[in-house]
């Protein structure tokens, strides 16, 4: 990563968690480009791990346990 994208990323970390969400967002969306590729990759791994859930091989996080972290 070059100087620039450091020193935005140490001011973003100084943020919000919600208004580290809302840039998160912008920045994602300006990479409004489809990937093929990586959707096909992100949906093999969603269907695995659905999969190993099932298979009793992962637990399920409460989501009031994931939002906390982010408090």
């Amino acid at each position: 990563m070059n100087n620039v994208a450091t020193a935005i990323e140490e001011q973003a970390c100084k943020l919000s968690p919600s208004a580290r969400m809302e840039l998160v967002d912008a920045i994602l969306s300006s990479l409004d480009e489809p990937d093929q590729e990586m959707d096909r990759l992100w949906s093999q791994e969603a269907e695995e791990r659905l999969a190993a859930y099932r298979r009793g091989e992962m637990k399920a996080i409460p989501l009031d346990d994931v939002l906390a972290k982010y408090r």
